[in-house]
């Protein structure tokens, strides 16, 4: 088994909760039923799944201020070109045990697919009360982050054909780039995005602990700030030249009024830069544990409620204040961003929604059905090495397993 850090704390290779920091009883486990010990929790994923969780409200934050400042667009260009790639490929990596048994159907509704309902719900409802009061309830339209929710649900359940064909990596990047000329796809569901994306994802899957590995030589780091240094140099001059539409991975070329050609050309490339960065975030993550370790669990908490302080800094002008146009004021936002979603991740903050983000659903899967009413789809396997902790590590954030 791999190690990471002067601890040697291994790393898990998968995971089999779904979707919040509390795993599930398993099927038919009674009240007061003994529990297994709880295994500790891998503090890289942690550290790694909290800071990812940071960069996508700084993304947020800075979007508003990009078309303002050369500096701001170039920083958002490059958090933009590998914070959600990372985000998923972790997904991936974490949903390397999904086999698609009752079991884990069961998580997936429970753990991705209902909080979408809800958050949907809730963001229809906040958005008729801030804004637009006739805005209608389109659940096959995800809302901001949303879309997010609905691609790990597609995914996860396309996880064992990705572990089942012979090339999974070539034909998902197949599949993206047809994506990237397909106009006609449309937004429902977001499904350009699940295409454009399903490459991070599969990429994952195909992660073992000894790829991470690669990642702590002891010239990882300096050489990892160095081409972070030399990609915000290239993107502080590409600021005029390219447009930031790319990064989102929601449109066809032909809509960013370009030749087919170049969506297919602009997969490629993307896939390429968004690993090469991803690399070199994962080469500064901690290994050890750090002050924000137990944050990592709270992140599927501050991902889904992080979008309400957002859009209502948005439409309510917050933006228009003369003193955010100012370096100490984009500074400030800076600084707000990654402290709400610190905040976002706090126990006090989980204890306090867990009945939205993590609702009981006895009335959906009854608590005393017993498991072996459940058809299996192959006997339950025996228990394994030390990587089996992987299975209890907390699946935190959307898109851990």
């Amino acid at each position: 088994m791999s190690t990471l850090g002067p601890k040697h704390v291994p790393l898990p290779a998968a995971c089999d909760s779904y979707g919040t920091g509390t795993p599930h009883r398993p099927d038919g486990q009674e009240e007061g039923t003994a529990r297994r010990p709880r295994r500790q929790r891998d503090p890289f994923l942690d550290n790694a799944k909290y800071l990812t969780i940071v960069l996508v409200a700084l993304g947020h934050a800075w979007s508003p201020l990009a078309g303002g400042s050369r500096a701001v667009s170039a920083l958002y260009m490059v958090v933009y070109a590998f914070h959600m790639p990372a985000f998923i490929i972790v997904s991936g990596y974490l949903s390397r045990s999904y086999e698609g048994t009752p079991r884990q159907l069961k998580r997936l509704v429970t753990g991705v697919a209902l909080p979408y309902v809800i958050f949907q719900t809730l963001y229809t409802v906040f958005m008729r009360i801030i804004d637009n009061p006739d805005r209608a309830f389109h659940y096959q339209q995800p809302a901001f982050a949303l879309w997010f929710l609905v691609a790990l649900f597609v995914w996860r359940l396309s996880t064992p054909l990705w572990k089942g064909i012979r090339w999974p990596l070539p034909v998902a990047l197949v599949i993206a780039a047809a994506a990237s000329v397909t106009p006609s796809i449309g937004a429902d569901l977001d499904l350009m995005r699940i295409a454009q994306f399903l490459p991070f994802f599969v990429l994952g899957l195909k992660l073992r602990p000894d790829h991470f590995q690669l990642l702590r030589g002891r010239a990882a780091r300096p050489l990892a700030a160095a081409v972070g240094v030399a990609t915000l140099c290239f993107a502080y001059w590409a600021v005029p030249k390219m447009s930031n539409a790319w990064l989102l991975h929601d449109k066809a070329a032909q809509d960013l009024g370009v030749p087919a050609w170049t969506g297919v050309m602009m997969t490629f490339a993307l896939f390429g830069c968004s690993l090469v960065l991803t690399a070199c975030f994962l080469a500064w993550v901690p290994r050890r544990r750090t002050w924000f370790t137990a944050l990592g669990a709270g992140t599927l908490y501050a991902y889904l409620l992080h979008v309400y302080p957002v859009r209502f800094a948005r439409v309510s002008d917050w933006y228009d204040a003369g003193w955010v146009e100012t370096p100490l004021g984009r500074l400030a936002i800076t600084v707000l961003a990654a402290a709400m979603m610190t905040l976002l991740c706090t126990t006090l903050v989980r204890k306090c929604f867990r009945f939205l983000v993590e609702p009981k659903v006895r009335w959906i899967f009854p608590a005393d059905t017993p498991a072996s009413t459940w058809p299996r789809t192959k006997p339950p396997a025996a228990p394994r090495d030390p990587e089996a902790r992987e299975r209890e590590h907390a699946a935190s954030y959307p898109g851990a397993g």
